[in-house]
């Protein structure tokens, strides 16, 4: 399982380390797995021209340390620093020694005060053509303006070198995290630094596995540098290992009872997919036995012959160990209430999530997952929508705890929160394919099979979430897939992880 944790948290453990160690210490194990990256990345270092995006403090140090292990290894180094006056004065001492040279803002030489090795560095001020060039020709650029503790998007000096790194022909390596982005919450302010590799040092941040900053990290690579964290993360991702544990295995002495059994009220006469993209999931997860409740049975009977009908009703339907309702339901409030008044576990989808009444859900014992994508929690939470896709991590536990229930937010990262607190879960599954009309529908049967399984309803959402990415990736396979698509690539995707 990958672990994020928060910025005060890190910044914690890092003191409680480097009192234990000999100054420099732990910036140096730093600096040995970011210049390791980077050697990696340009394949040959000797020759190859590196530029460094400095700004001031520990995480323009970080990149100045590693410039001067490319450039002992025959790498032409130029460092661009964003306030001359307040760099790492170590850092910018071991870049000249090693033959590197450091320039301002203003341009590379001449009125921008550029340097040798050993020079002065000249004035700040606007970034000119000559430093913007300079990026843009790099075969690597490391960006190291801002640390972990950076606000509200890059500063207007900065803003050009962000652009010129995203023009750069090379490779953009950023510093434990892209520049501009929030490591707490993954929100973007403003202008950030798109990076084609992230290496971040100790442990991931919640900014580097949450959209929208997860899409200017590129690939991730963790350096271990010896922190002492909690066992209580602030975020975690599920791995096939993980995954792999609590996927439902029948035993010699199951029967489909044993194996769990959920109902389905979903669908209408208007949308009667809806139903059987649900029945679908949910044989496709695991479940012993599905029963079907609402207006699609003929549909559902159709497409799957072992699916136990009723015209009934939930009451009526017989045994379940959980329910999912809502997908595709219409205004059918009557048959949500009384799906919600039932004492097992129940997930609520789609037009579920309009119609139930949030006393009811709040007074629920038995557990609750809802299943938003980002409109539908917008219209729970009484926002835009632009807000929740841009604060995730604030809008998924805000809407667990107003609920009282398990919340799954569906999206570019699907995050699932407790009520209760503790960690969040991040699923690294997902593909941008899913999105297809029905493919919700399908994750709703998924995780309504697990949750009938016996699996608690962070597992049951995380894991379905899980699966369901993977089943998507891999019937997808580059190319546009449908909701069905997804439904029948789950046995692969479950062969996988149990593989």
């Amino acid at each position: 399982m990958r672990s994020a944790y928060s910025v005060e948290t890190v910044r914690t453990a890092e003191r409680e380390l480097m009192a234990r160690l000999p100054e420099g210490a732990l910036m140096q194990r730093a600096v040995a797995g970011l210049a390791a990256a980077c050697a990696d990345l340009l394949g040959r270092v000797y020759g190859s021209r590196v530029v460094l995006l400095v700004g001031s403090g520990d995480n323009g140090g970080d990149a100045l340390y590693a410039g001067a292990r490319l450039a002992r290894r025959g790498a032409g180094v130029t460092a661009v620093l964003l306030a001359p006056e307040r760099a790492h004065a170590g850092g910018l001492a071991a870049l000249r020694r090693a033959g590197g040279r450091a320039v301002g803002v203003g341009g590379a030489g001449g009125a921008g005060g550029g340097t040798g090795a050993g020079g002065a560095v000249g004035g700040g001020g606007a970034v000119g053509g000559g430093v913007e060039e300079l990026v843009e020709r790099a075969d690597l650029v490391v960006d190291g303006i801002v640390g972990i503790g950076g606000k509200g998007g890059l500063r207007p000096d900065a803003v050009p070198l962000a652009a010129a790194a995203e023009r750069s022909r090379g490779a953009v390596v950023a510093v434990d995290l892209p520049s501009g982005v929030d490591a707490d919450t993954g929100e973007v302010r403003g202008t950030a630094v798109r990076a084609d590799l992230t290496v971040t040092f100790g442990t991931h941040k919640p900014g580097l596995l949450i959209d929208p900053a997860r899409e200017y990290a590129g690939s991730v690579r963790l350096v271990d540098i010896g922190l002492e964290l909690p066992v209580e993360p602030e975020l975690e991702a599920l791995q096939h290992t993980d995954v792999a544990r609590l996927l439902p295995v029948p035993r010699a002495e199951s029967d489909k009872y044993r194996r769990g059994v959920v109902g389905i009220a979903a669908g209408s006469g208007r949308y009667p997919g809806a139903a059987v993209l649900a029945v679908a999931g949910a044989l496709r997860g695991g479940a012993g036995a599905v029963r079907y409740v609402g207006p699609a049975g003929d549909a559902v009977i159709a497409r799957f012959p072992e699916t136990l009908v009723s015209d009934q009703g939930p009451k009526h339907a017989g045994r379940v160990q959980a329910w999912v309702v809502g997908p595709g339901a219409g205004d059918d409030a009557a048959t949500v209430a009384e799906v919600l008044a039932a004492e097992v576990p129940v997930l609520i989808d789609a037009d579920g999530l309009r119609l139930a009444d949030a006393s009811a859900v709040r007074a629920r014992r038995a557990p609750t997952l809802m299943t938003p994508h980002a409109g539908e929690a917008a219209a729970l939470l009484g926002v835009d929508r632009g807000e929740v896709e841009g604060a995730r991590l604030a809008a998924v536990r805000e809407l667990a705890g107003r609920y009282g229930a398990t919340v799954l937010l569906k999206g570019s990262t699907t995050l699932v929160a407790d009520s209760g607190g503790g960690a969040v879960r991040v699923n690294p599954t997902g593909t941008s394919w899913l999105a297809t009309a029905g493919s919700g529908d399908v994750l709703s049967g998924l995780a309504g099979s697990l949750l009938a399984a016996g699996l608690s309803a962070v597992d049951a959402g995380s894991v379905g979430a899980y699966v369901h990415g993977l089943a998507g990736r891999l019937a997808a396979g580059g190319a546009p897939v449908g909701a069905h698509d997804v439904a029948e690539g789950v046995p692969e995707a479950w062969r996988n992880v149990l593989g």
